[in-house]
């Protein structure tokens, strides 16, 4: 296989529940682009890759062989009050509330999915 422009060095790989809903999230508040997209034959995910931004990341369906594993991820984003928003509006619940920090303006949720997201502001 030839390696795949968008993929980086280094890429989370997430196991959660519900895949196909994730996904909607992340097309929903990230904008995240499909790349890839292996289905199981009943219709589960066995493997997905979807880019935000430059970021890659990729997941599948947790199992009863490969239980949930969910993810601890920061992201730079020009504007953290409209993903904020978009992720509150679509199931995840604030660890930190929006703030001007020493390292920027950030703030945290935890997705449906419990991921957890460490939103920055790049500053752009």
């Amino acid at each position: 296989m030839k390696t795949p422009a968008y993929y980086t060095s280094l890429m989370p790989y997430m196991m959660v529940p519900k895949a196909h809903d994730f996904i909607n999230f992340l097309k929903a508040v990230f904008n995240a682009e499909e790349k890839m997209i292996v289905p199981r034959n009943d219709g589960s995910i066995m493997h997905a890759e979807f880019t935000i931004g430059e970021a890659c990341i990729m997941f599948c369906d947790a199992t009863d062989e490969y239980s949930p594993f969910p993810c601890s991820l920061f992201i730079l984003l020009e504007d953290i009050a409209d993903v904020y928003q978009k992720a509150l509006a679509n199931g995840a619940t604030s660890l930190q509330a929006i703030a001007e920090r020493d390292y920027g303006k950030s703030a945290g949720i935890k997705d449906a999915f419990d991921n957890v997201w460490w939103l920055t502001e790049t500053g752009k």
